[in-house]
C-alpha cells in the first residue's frame, strides 16, 4: 500500500453515499516512483526498500519498492499500483520502470511489455507512440532529470507485464490503444467512485471518430443497447459509443465536437427517464420510471385509475410492459420515444450546431418497443 506523510489527513480520504473512502495513485505516479527506485538503484548500486515521490499534484506518496534488479549498466525495479478504495482494473498491477544510463544528457522515455502502443488520431499521444499521457511523461521526465542531475541521461522503459491482460477490462481496446495499458493521470490521485475519468474516456472515444471523419454516432447506454443497435438493426460496431449513464454529459459533448446526428438507442428501463428530462440515468441520480409511464398513459386518455395504480406498483418496467401488452396500451411506447427526441434535441437547441436527434427503445424480453422514425428507415440511414 502507497502511504503519505500524515495517513490519516482528511486529505487522504474522500466521502461518497456516506462512505468513507481512500484516495490512491494512478498509475503514472506509480510509474514515477518505479523509474526513481531504478535510478537511484543504478547510481548507488544499492537495492532501495522505499521511495518517495511527488505526484503532478505535489501530494507526497511513498512507495515500498517490491522488486529490484540491477547491474552496473541497467537497473529494473517494480512498484505496486494502489489505488486506494477504487478498484480498477489496473489496482495491484506491477509497474515496473527500467534504466540504463546513456553517454549524454537526454532522457528518453518509451513503452515496454504491458504498455499499449495508440493506433488512431484523436488521443493525447500520436499513432505509433506508447500510451504514456502527456502528464506522467512529464511527471516521471521531472523526476528523473532531478535524480540524474543536469548532466547524465538515460534509456527509461516502462513496462507492466500483466497489462495485455489488465487492458481488456479497460477502454483500451475501444479507443485503439493495443498491446497493454496505458499510463494515465492528470493529478497522479485516483479519487474513488470518480465519474470524471469515465467520462474523460468517452469524450476521447468520440473524438476518434470526429478525427476519421465521422458527422453522425450512434450512442447507447450499455452492452445491451449495442447489441440491439448491431444485432437487431445492422449497424457497425465502429460507428457506435456506449455512453453509460451520462446522457446528458454526452450529448453536450457531441455537440461540441461538432456532430450533426445522433442515435440514441437504448432499453426502455433506462430511456424512459430521458423521456421525463432526467439526463443522468443512474438510479442513485434519479429513478421517475413508474412516474413517467403513469403520467404518458394517463395523457392517452381512457386508462382506467385501477391500471395505472397497477402500473405504479411495478417495481420494474419488465412488469409495466407485461401488464400494458396484455392490456393493448403499447401506443405509450411511441409517446415516450417522440419525447426523448423532443427532450434530447431541446437539451441542445440554443447552441450550435444544431444536432438532429433520432431514438429507438426495446426490451430485452419483448425486443423493438417504438422508434423516433419508422425503423426500417433509421436501418437504411445507419446502416
Amino acid at each position: 500500500m502507497a502511504v503519505t506523510p500524515n495517513n490519516e489527513s482528511e486529505d487522504n480520504f474522500v466521502y461518497y453515499n456516506g462512505r468513507k473512502l481512500r484516495k490512491g495513485f494512478t498509475t503514472g505516479t506509480t510509474a514515477t516512483a518505479a523509474t526513481v527506485a531504478a535510478i537511484r538503484t543504478l547510481l548507488n548500486q544499492e537495492a532501495q526498500e522505499t521511495v518517495t515521490v511527488h505526484a503532478a499534484n505535489g501530494k507526497v506518496a511513498i512507495f515500498d519498492v517490491e522488486q529490484t534488479d540491477f547491474t552496473k549498466e541497467k537497473a529494473s525495479c517494480a512498484i505496486k499500483k494502489d489505488g486506494g478504495d477504487d478498484q480498477d482494473a489496473t489496482d495491484g498491477a506491477l509497474i515496473f520502470s527500467t534504466v540504463q544510463l546513456r553517454p549524454d544528457n537526454e532522457i528518453h522515455l518509451d513503452g515496454g511489455k504491458g504498455v499499449g502502443r495508440v493506433t488512431q488520431a484523436g488521443l493525447a499521444n500520436k499513432p505509433g507512440t506508447p500510451a504514456i499521457n502527456p502528464t506522467p511523461r512529464r511527471v516521471i521526465k521531472e523526476a528523473a532529470r532531478k535524480e540524474l542531475g543536469p548532466n547524465r541521461g538515460a534509456d527509461i522503459v516502462i513496462s507492466v507485464p500483466d497489462g495485455e491482460r489488465i487492458a481488456k477490462l479497460t477502454y483500451n481496446p475501444k479507443l485503439g490503444i493495443v498491446g497493454g495499458i496505458s499510463i494515465l493521470g492528470t493529478s497522479g490521485v485516483v479519487t474513488p467512485m470518480s465519474e470524471s475519468s469515465w467520462k474523460h474516456s468517452i469524450s476521447i472515444e468520440m473524438n476518434i471518430h470526429r478525427k476519421r471523419g465521422d458527422q453522425s454516432i450512434v450512442l447507447v447506454p450499455g452492452n445491451y443497447g449495442e447489441d440491439f443497435a448491431k444485432d437487431e438493426m445492422g449497424i457497425p460496431a465502429d460507428q457506435i459509443v456506449q455512453m453509460s449513464n451520462f446522457v446528458g454529459y454526452v450529448l453536450h459533448e457531441a455537440q461540441r465536437l461538432q456532430f450533426t446526428r445522433v442515435l440514441i438507442v437504448g432499453d426502455l428501463g433506462k430511456m424512459i427517464k430521458v423521456s421525463g428530462g432526467i439526463f443522468s440515468t443512474h438510479s442513485k441520480d434519479a429513478d421517475a420510471r413508474a412516474e413517467i409511464m403513469v403520467a404518458n398513459l394517463a395523457l392517452m386518455g381512457g386508462v382506467p385509475t385501477e391500471f395505472l395504480r397497477k402500473i405504479y406498483g411495478c417495481l420494474t418496467t419488465i412488469s409495466m410492459i407485461k401488464l400494458i401488452n396484455e392490456a393493448g396500451y403499447q401506443k405509450v411506447y411511441q409517446m415516450i420515444v417522440d419525447k426523448i427526441k423532443l427532450r434530447t434535441e431541446k437539451l441542445l437547441a440554443h447552441r450550435e450546431p444544431h444536432v438532429e436527434i433520432d431514438a429507438v427503445i426495446f426490451s430485452r424480453e419483448n425486443g423493438f418497443l417504438a422508434a423516433s422514425k419508422p425503423l426500417e428507415e433509421l436501418k437504411g440511414e445507419w446502416q
